[in-house]
């Protein structure tokens, strides 16, 4: 007869395996992040890497950010009428905006649009051999195809979720002015005098995180991949997922150490 496995056993071999790679993955960071301000440096590929995260990934986080006001505008609407508090409505719009919708589903978006990029074409490079025939050519491949993804990332995600703030909160405005009837200067001067400086900040440092994790886990996956096309599909898919996965997890750390009392 089979023996029966230990089920410690196992809970202590996934717990190890989630160790190892949680060093592999920060050991991979170190090593992406140290190469920032060592010559040589790409610009040429930061610039191409800013406007694969940033400007191409625009369409799809201003869309989200519109209609996800325009959703919140309306679920608030409904819920806090209740109450009888729908003045209320433009502060919680501009307040969940900017401190979690934005980022988070900005991230989210970036996260399946530009990691799975990443993992694919580094895990195309990978099983294709074109990752070892830079370091033949004395290439650093970090250097060259991680370092820059990761600087781009951290720089554009901010810039969209300004622009998805911007956009959610007009949303907001649309549905309330022309579907609610609020009074158009009402809810704009509303929405600017709740707002604070820090609702903004907190949001654009969780947008940089977020960028972070989505670069690494994208570059990560793809820069290990192993086992051909099958191999390239599995990296593409982990890293979407693992992007997803930390960026929720990330936005509640950060949440408690901006607004925790």
């Amino acid at each position: 007869m089979r023996p029966r496995a230990n089920p410690l056993a196992a809970l202590g071999a996934a717990a190890i395996a989630v160790c190892r790679a949680t060093g592999r993955i920060t050991l991979f960071a170190i090593e992406g992040i140290s190469h920032l301000a060592r010559p040589p440096f790409y610009g040429r590929l930061l610039l191409r890497a800013l406007l694969d995260i940033g400007y191409y990934s625009l369409p799809v986080v201003a869309l989200t950010a519109v209609f996800t006001g325009m959703v919140l505008a309306l679920q608030s609407a409904i819920g806090l009428s209740r109450f009888n508090a729908e003045s209320a409505i433009a502060n919680l719009v501009v307040l969940s905006l900017t401190r979690e919708l934005g980022p988070v589903l900005a991230g989210l978006m970036v996260a399946g649009r530009v990691g799975a990029a990443m993992a694919a074409e580094l895990g195309t490079m990978r099983v294709t051999d074109q990752i070892d025939a830079l370091s033949t050519l004395s290439t650093n491949p970090m250097k060259y195809l991680v370092t820059p993804r990761l600087a781009a990332a951290v720089i554009a995600l901010p810039l969209l979720v300004v622009i998805a703030d911007i956009l959610g909160v007009l949303g907001g405005f649309v549905i309330a002015s022309v579907k609610l009837g609020f009074n158009p200067h009402v809810y704009l001067a509303n929405t600017l005098n709740f707002v604070q400086a820090g609702d903004v900040v907190s949001g654009l440092v969780k947008a940089a995180v977020f960028g972070f994790l989505v670069a690494l886990m994208g570059c990560y996956q793809g820069y290990n991949s192993k086992g051909g096309a099958e191999g390239v599909g599995a990296a593409t898919t982990n890293a979407v997922v693992s992007a997803s996965v930390l960026i929720l997890a990330f936005d509640y750390v950060l949440t408690e150490l901006f607004f925790a009392r």
